[in-house]
């Protein structure tokens, strides 16, 4: 088994680390830099940096805060927000980025993965993937029909009505190298990633997903890292668990996730 990764996530709106739930209710949390420096000290594999108000206010990401986060890190930074072309691209990757994040500039334009992947390899796009559940259809005899999400935009404000999964599939095949896979339901909620959503992109997809949203106990994360046991359905095997509030409101440590995924079973890296 692959060594499973843990990600701290900074969610970033004029220059400031933000969380909210559901996407709604947002508030301060910290300081950019003053967090990614704790984090890359604590043992974080990755970091995720997202200008969450970047698509919707028509912003630039904020490159300067970019350039101030990868000095103090030394672990890849992905970076996401406001990315709408290869040389919005460029330049996140010059300001020290090791990847990038597009969500509403891919939605709008499928065919801007195949051209970042064509610039900068397929290892340096990420799709990131809001998604919520849609209302079941019932069928003959008033049964639901399956569950269904739908990919949303502008940091998850409009509907697209784009099945979540065959977006996902149709964005794999353009170029995309990882899915970033952000549940609107359960994101801020503390009560568990959604591991059917997980379960059912990874089955759909080759590549790399990383579980985001729904954070709440260290039980939780473990779980959505968890492979499939015949057993027990609390497992999601993402390749990644993105963290946020637990992290930046002082509830727990990397060092601790690590530990306990580990004593569940899931393989981390030290």
């Amino acid at each position: 088994m692959l060594a499973k990764r843990i990600i701290p996530c900074l969610d970033v709106d004029d220059g400031r680390v933000v969380k909210g739930v559901k996407f709604k209710g947002i508030q301060d949390a910290g300081d950019p830099v003053e967090l990614a420096r704790r984090y890359n000290d604590d043992g974080a594999d990755e970091l995720t940096f997202l200008d969450i108000g970047a698509s919707y206010k028509s912003r630039a990401t904020l490159l300067e805060v970019v350039r101030q986060v990868a000095a103090e890190v030394f672990i890849p930074l992905c970076v996401g927000g406001g990315i709408r072309s290869v040389e919005d691209m460029r330049d996140a990757m010059n300001a020290g980025a090791d990847k990038v994040s597009v969500c509403t500039s891919a939605l709008q334009n499928p065919p801007l993965l195949a051209a970042m992947a064509r610039a900068y390899g397929s290892q340096c796009v990420v799709l990131s993937i809001d998604a919520k559940r849609a209302v079941p259809q019932s069928k003959v005899g008033g049964a639901a029909g399956p569950v269904v999400w739908h990919a949303f935009s502008h940091g998850g404000r409009q509907d697209t009505g784009l099945d979540a999964v065959e977006w996902a599939k149709q964005a794999v095949e353009l170029g995309a190298g990882e899915i970033l896979l952000n549940s609107i339901d359960a994101d801020g909620t503390g009560a568990g990633y959604d591991l059917e959503l997980t379960r059912t992109i990874l089955d759909a997809v080759g590549v790399p997903v990383i579980a985001s949203g729904g954070a709440g106990t260290l039980d939780q994360i473990a779980n959505v890292l968890l492979p499939p046991d015949p057993a027990n359905d609390q497992w999601g095997n993402a390749d990644a668990a993105l963290v946020a509030s637990l992290l930046h409101f002082g509830k727990t440590t990397i060092r601790e996730i690590k530990q306990y995924a580990e004593s569940k079973g899931v393989v981390v890296r030290w």
